[in-house]
């Protein structure tokens, strides 16, 4: 299929390409379950399909192409992805790396992986409660040594602060990069985050607003989501990656769940190039349902 370029809002800051939502982990904290319904969901699409599409994009080469999940790893395509996405698209990718990471480092030359920002390009999220520590530092730093950009990112759960501090410290012993996540959600009873519109997130009653994106968040089967919600929730796509007709627009969409936001959409962060107090949604005009 020849597919015509997407040309994408000059605004956009990031790139999700979630190949799978299935993950090997069951991790109770994990940001994809506040949708309990995504567990049963394991919609692949063949590698072939991915080229096709992400081949497609048009976008400036500091906006990499975030390769991720779930776990992207299981993807049985991963790794023909990887090397036949066009060279002008940057990469960059998110994973728990329970991939082969021989096989990885047989078949991808580390310098197609890049982005611009201080800030590595293989990111590894550490589950204490579900991956074994020792395993997972050999296996990064084998990568390391081949010549991968690569470093170990954790979540900031509160029961996890001295699991934190202890990594920490074992990273830097190593030489490999160590970062700590913001935790997302609620634990005990208390809500967790830095939100734009904190009252977005756990409402009971959900109001309408008018919300526009600055990410292109693209599902397992290529389809196109408004917000992280939509995607979990396989909820009205707007396009796809392969509809021949495509056309990516830089507006605000009518959404009649404000109050049910997935807290990835509206939290305060750093934008691509790292530099903080960036929302990945803005949000206008939110009027009250009728309960």
């Amino acid at each position: 299929m020849n597919l015509k370029g997407v040309q994408l809002p000059k605004r956009y800051n990031y790139i999700a390409c979630f190949l799978t939502l299935h993950c090997n982990l069951n991790c109770a904290y994990c940001i994809n379950w506040l949708n309990p319904e995504i567990k049963s969901k394991k919609i692949l699409i063949p590698g072939k399909r991915w080229i096709e599409g992400l081949n497609r994009l048009v976008c400036p080469t500091d906006l990499p192409v975030t390769i991720q999940g779930g776990e992207p790893g299981l993807h049985p395509d991963f790794i023909q992805i990887i090397k036949n996405i066009k060279k002008d698209l940057n990469i960059d990718i998110l994973t728990n790396l329970s991939f082969n990471v021989d096989e990885f480092i047989d078949n991808i030359d580390p310098a197609r992986l890049h982005r611009s920002a201080p800030y590595p390009n293989i990111r590894v999220s550490y589950h204490p409660f579900y991956m074994d520590l020792k395993k997972l530092i050999k296996k990064v730093l084998k990568m390391q040594k081949a010549g991968f950009s690569i470093g170990i990112f954790m979540i900031n759960h509160p029961k996890l602060k001295q699991e934190a501090l202890g990594l920490k410290r074992i990273c830097k012993d190593f030489g490999v990069d160590f970062r700590v996540k913001e935790f997302l959600g609620y634990f005990n009873g208390r809500l967790y985050g830095t939100y734009r519109y904190p009252r977005a997130v756990g409402r009971i009653r959900v109001k309408k607003c008018l919300c526009r994106t600055s990410e292109l968040i693209i599902g397992p089967n290529a389809s196109i989501f408004r917000c992280h919600r939509d995607l979990y929730r396989n909820f009205y796509p707007i396009g796809n990656l392969t509809d021949p007709g495509l056309k990516v627009k830089d507006i605000f969409r009518k959404c009649n769940y404000f109050g049910e936001c997935n807290p990835c959409d509206i939290k305060i962060k750093t934008n691509r190039f790292q530099v903080y107090n960036h929302t990945s949604v803005q949000i206008k005009d939110i009027i009250q349902t009728k309960p």
